[in-house]
């Protein structure tokens, strides 16, 4: 695939802004990030088009436009707010992460390690979920995050040395099922993003806002092979902090149908999701096509 010129540029901006933020408390670049967000929101019009159209399409029937409008500025602040964190993450420490994020039923986690088969944790693009893994990892909960390689090598390998440095082991989604594997054999965790639709992964149509959404099947596949079960975990921005939850863990449905259970776990996940993106959903990355892939356009079966 041919690269875009803008990459290399907007990747050196980044490094600077960086640069530029780090000395500064982040406070003040939480204002700088939400002034960025807006800016943003007005000029990146097809991101802003995606946007508001994908929470029109959520929310259209219990929303007004404007208070559709509001969120969809409010995603790009809250995205923007993220890379501040990012910028900051140097900072964060296993001394200093309590004053960024609280962190809620640590005890489910310690549970499922206590069962000694390891576990799925599962989390979205919601959020910062780049906090969210490193709170874990700072906390003692290790195991490896399944990654997905970036297009341009120098936001992967930036992004890759941030989590390494707190204490993330990083596997590539595209690696051999064995390695991927591997955490829950040795009673550790391993983290899955799966809340997007990519169509070039195995992944199965669920309900999400109403309409069939093309769901990867990878946590259920591993939680299953694994026999452990998956760990909802959602970190939610509230008044200047954090806080991140660990759901009760799903178990797996068996029933011996295996396609029918591959259906039914994947929904107890999703159905999770949804319900905290309408409780926060400024805090969901909208301007992702999560009804891209079609069931009446793909060559994969339609399983509502």
């Amino acid at each position: 695939m041919k690269e875009k010129l803008y990459r290399k540029p907007l990747y050196y901006a980044l490094r600077v802004t960086a640069w530029i933020l780090y000395p500064l408390p982040i406070w003040v670049g939480y204002r700088l990030a939400d002034l960025l967000g807006a800016v943003g929101f007005a000029l990146l019009q097809k991101e802003r088009e995606k946007t508001l159209a994908h929470l029109t399409l959520a929310f259209g029937k219990e929303k007004t436009a404007e208070e559709i409008r509001q969120i969809g500025r409010r995603v790009f602040q809250n995205l923007s707010r993220n890379f501040v964190e990012l910028t900051h993450f140097p900072k964060i420490t296993a001394s200093t992460i309590d004053r960024f994020v609280t962190l809620k039923g640590r005890e489910r986690l310690d549970e499922v390690l206590r069962r000694g088969k390891g576990g799925i944790i599962l989390v979205s693009h919601f959020g910062n979920w780049e906090l969210l893994a490193a709170t874990l990892h700072l906390k003692g909960y290790g195991g490896k995050i399944v990654a997905r390689r970036l297009r341009e090598e120098s936001y992967d390998r930036l992004l890759n040395r941030l989590r390494r440095e707190k204490g993330m082991e990083i596997v590539y989604r595209d690696e051999s099922p064995r390695k991927l594997l591997q955490p829950l054999r040795e009673n550790r965790f391993l983290g899955i993003l799966a809340d997007q639709d990519v169509d070039s992964v195995a992944g199965v149509f669920v309900d999400f806002f109403g309409k069939p959404a093309y769901t990867p099947t990878a946590p259920v596949q591993f939680a299953t092979a694994a026999k452990c079960p998956i760990v909802p975990c959602f970190i939610v921005r509230e008044n200047g902090r954090h806080t991140l939850t660990v759901e009760e863990p799903i178990e797996m449905a068996s029933t011996g149908d295996r396609e029918r259970d591959l259906i039914e776990n994947t929904k107890r996940w999703s159905r999770l999701l949804e319900s905290y993106i309408r409780r926060y959903p400024d805090q969901w990355v909208w301007m992702h096509r999560r009804w891209k892939t079609e069931p009446v356009t793909s060559d994969r079966r339609n399983n509502q």
